[in-house]
């Protein structure tokens, strides 16, 4: 599955809004915005942060 469908995926079952989801993963608002309305894509950094992320989420 694509990581910012799991990113989206994620973000709904958790109840979090875009701009919570921005300062969890260190980014602007706009920036997830545009990610998840697939304007643009992660740079490898960001990626990383978001397997991160959704990793810490499945150890739960």
């Amino acid at each position: 599955m694509d990581l910012i469908k799991k990113l989206e995926e994620y973000r709904l079952k958790k109840r979090i809004t875009q701009e919570r989801l921005a300062e969890m993963l260190g980014v602007s608002f706009c920036t997830v915005n545009r990610w998840l309305n697939k304007k643009t894509r992660p740079l490898k950094i960001q990626e990383y942060h978001i397997k991160k992320l959704l990793n810490r989420n499945k150890q739960k």
